[in-house]
């Protein structure tokens, strides 16, 4: 299905072949070479890099040794004008027919295009959104959440077995901070009269509902008793109305995880004791004094003795607290014991979606994970920069309804699901994003979602236009594939299906570098291909999608039309984008 990974394993054949014939030295690593479409298209279809790797653990220039390639792929049906370039790149081309034959895959593997082995079913686990259920989801959590789900379904693409998952940080003191609240708007709601919110609490309105929630729930049951009495029930009943809340909102902009990880619950069985003995049976804690760190003072630093992590062993810069000199455990010990817990769940392959804010927790993690797994799990981290919201160049900073912070629900009510996760995939992720809710709603080639969207929409609606025409032409994708995709030759529509015939690698290379922001880039790239061909067609009556007189013609580029909505639908369906038919 990947011609550019086919041609990869004919070169890998002919490289050890030629080493079987003594022209190479046997053994050599083949992991680094790569067949990919040359930088400039006027160079050819494909490269391949074979030479330059190889040639100095082959003990040949170069170009000697791309000339040994040249020779065999010059055997290869279909390939033609082969050229060693610069120091050694071996470029070519593929005739038409193997192009042509590339539409017919795309339309008998349907949406199913692009899905992969690369992850041969190796279990992985994408934590995302873990915001602290102490209020509502705000824009600041929209970026990690999408990017992290079309993480997710990109793996899941590339054949990766994924789990979602979120850890609910139900543990600590802000839960504590948010049961004092929530007793206070309960106290409001049996007729109490609350004049201002204590420093210290939280002073969002959204509290009020969980009072209310509670006084119908308890009536007086929790006034005039003490702080022990009232703080555990509390406290659950508030986190369980927080997290019902929160996971409406991910619902609405269609992120749903399978898993929800309780700190507390992780605390209460003994999963940080087992973590304090795991390390310290390896010898890998000590007592000790730290340093005072330079610039803003970490809540974990005491000038005191503490019992302290090696994580300097384990590549961080510094090593770190595990318990505070009162006996307490640090965040960063229950963090350790949710990692090792996702070990032992079977994620050797762990990805966290963190906020911008996070970036130095990084090394510690890692280290963390690298020493509990003992070398057998990788942690990585994708950090998600802020959002800068506004509208019409205007930015906005508050809440209509809650005063203080703009919501996920308000923004996903205003510009749609599809919408926000498109936008928020279209910058890499550790890159600022301006999100303006007037601009992303217009309809224009500078609005990216709906550039792609109408792109799909306009195939279809040509689609529907050739039934009318064309009553007696077969629409389906088998039928289609069966067709006279010979009648491609114009240059603009063997360019498109060189496009669409390189999504299987688009799709491989994004999962391996965990960066599903590509898939927005290609999306635009496809449909600025389509559009230009629709717009050539417009002054070249030639190329237009429906000749009346030639329907073996018309069956051909209906054929090439089919395939771009179904991979842009294969693109847009792993963001969690529905596809449009029609424009709304």
């Amino acid at each position: 299905m990947n011609i550019f990974k086919d041609f990869q394993v004919r070169i890998e054949s002919m490289l050890k072949a030629l080493a079987a014939e003594g022209a190479l030295p046997a053994g050599l690593d083949l992991t680094r070479v790569t067949v990919e479409p040359p930088r400039d298209p006027a160079h050819g279809d494909m490269s391949t890099n074979a030479a330059m790797v190889l040639a100095k653990p082959a003990g040949l220039k170069p170009r000697d040794l791309a000339g040994l390639l040249v020779e065999r792929l010059a055997r290869e049906r279909g390939v033609v004008d082969l050229a060693v370039a610069g120091p050694g790149f071996v470029n070519w081309r593929l005739e038409d027919p193997l192009w042509q034959g590339q539409l017919a895959t795309i339309l008998e593997a349907g949406e199913a295009f692009g899905e992969s082995a690369l992850g041969a079913g190796r279990k992985v686990n994408v934590e995302y959104v873990s915001a602290n259920p102490t209020g509502p989801l705000t824009v600041g959590h929209a970026r990690g959440a999408v990017v992290g789900d079309a993480l997710a379904g990109l793996l899941a693409k590339a054949g990766f077995d994924v789990t979602r998952e979120y850890y609910i940080n139900d543990a600590g003191n802000q839960v504590d901070v948010l049961a004092r609240t929530a007793h206070l708007r309960y106290r409001e709601a049996l007729g109490e009269a609350i004049e201002a919110i204590p420093a210290g609490l939280y002073p969002g309105e959204y509290l009020k509902e969980v009072g209310r929630a509670l006084a119908e729930r308890d009536g007086d049951r929790w006034l005039g008793r003490e702080e022990a009495d009232w703080l555990a029930p509390v406290r659950a009943f508030a986190i369980e109305r927080m997290m019902a809340r929160i996971r409406q909102d991910l619902a609405a902009i269609g992120v749903e995880q399978s898993v929800f990880a309780s700190e507390r619950a992780l605390v209460e069985k003994g999963a940080v004791e087992a973590v304090f003995e795991n390390l310290e049976r390896r010898g890998l804690l000590y007592v000790g004094t730290l340093e005072p760190p330079k610039g803003k003072t970490p809540e974990d630093w005491e000038p005191r003795p503490q019992t302290l992590f090696r994580a300097t062993d384990f590549g961080d810069d510094v090593d770190r607290p595990l318990k505070k000199s009162d006996g307490s455990w640090t965040y960063f010990a229950n963090d350790m014991a949710y990692h090792l817990d996702k070990f032992r769940r079977g994620f050797a392959t762990q990805i966290d979606v963190w906020g911008a804010d996070h970036g130095g927790y990084i090394k510690r993690m890692q280290a963390a994970v690298q020493a509990l797994s003992e070398g057998d799990a990788r942690l990585h981290i994708v950090l998600c920069q802020l959002v800068k919201l506004s509208r019409g160049g205007v930015e906005v900073k508050m809440s209509k309804r809650a005063g203080t912070f703009v919501t996920l629900s308000e923004v996903t009510e205003e510009v749609g699901k599809d919408v926000l996760r498109f936008i928020m995939l279209t910058r890499k992720h550790d890159a600022p994003l301006d999100f303006d809710l007037a601009k992303v709603l217009e309809q224009s080639k500078d609005n990216p979602v709906f550039y792609v969207q109408y792109a799909h929409a306009r195939a279809h609606s040509v689609l529907r236009h050739a039934a009318q025409a064309f009553p007696d032409l077969q629409q389906s994708a088998e039928s289609l594939a069966r067709g006279p995709l010979h009648r491609l030759t114009d240059s603009h529509e063997l360019g498109l299906i060189k496009l669409l015939a390189g999504w299987p690698r688009l799709v491989e290379s994004a999962a391996e570098a965990y960066e599903p922001h590509r898939i927005a880039f290609y999306l635009n790239d496809v449909a600025a291909a389509f559009h230009g061909l629709w717009t050539k067609g417009k002054d070249e009556t030639s190329l237009r999608f429906l000749v009346a007189d030639d329907a073996e013609l018309t069956a051909a580029r209906l054929a090439l039309l089919r395939a771009v909505a179904l991979v842009i639908a294969s693109g847009l369906r792993i963001f969690g984008v529905e596809p449009l038919e029609e424009m709304r």
